[in-house]
């Protein structure tokens, strides 16, 4: 990530993100179109055999990806343990990656640590090819193939609402962040 001119550079230390500007919420409807304009640009260019999908977000847009390129689709699973700390494989990639040209999709893409982990333990299998999409590019790190580049704070019609002591409500750390829309 770039600095800002002025801004002191300290060894070891990497700088913060940008602060989002603002909330953009994706209802289900707008989620569709996204995955139909990635799916679009892909085609275009590239022609995956497998579409690998970064679990827990990232198989949603890669699930539909898939479908709508009509290909093979499989997930790996990276976590962080908390915010901010370094992502891990939890689960790789199936072997079917081998000598095939993988696509490897997330719903969002801001430093690329989450992504370039992914992709290090794909290549792991030797596919003969291997690109990135994601649904919104939201930081520093450029993809092959995005639908949108926004620097919102974005709230997934999936990740809205969670069960908390036995009842669906809406995310009690979207509540703030949802008052600011209305």
């Amino acid at each position: 990530m770039a600095l800002r001119p002025g801004t002191p550079r300290v060894p070891g230390v990497r700088p913060a993100h940008k602060a989002p500007r603002g909330v953009l919420q994706v209802d289900w409807t707008l989620f569709g179109e996204l995955c139909r304009v990635l799916a679009l640009k892909v085609f275009r260019e590239y022609d995956p055999e497998v579409v690998i999908g970064i679990a827990k977000a990232g198989v949603i847009p890669g699930a539909v990806v898939a479908s709508i390129l009509q290909r093979d689709f499989a997930s790996i699973a990276i976590t962080r343990n908390a915010p901010g700390a370094a992502p891990a494989v939890i689960a790789g990639p199936p072997r079917l990656v081998a000598g095939k040209r993988v696509l490897l999709v997330d719903e969002t893409c801001e430093s690329g640590d989450t992504m370039k982990l992914a992709m290090a333990a794909v290549r792991e299998l030797k596919p003969a090819a291997l690109k990135t999409a994601v649904s919104f590019k939201t930081g520093s790190f450029k993809p092959d193939f995005y639908a949108l580049a926004n620097e919102n704070f974005i709230i997934l019609p999936w990740d809205l609402e969670v069960i908390v002591n036995g009842e669906i409500v809406v995310r009690p750390d979207y509540r703030d962040k949802l008052k600011d829309l209305r």
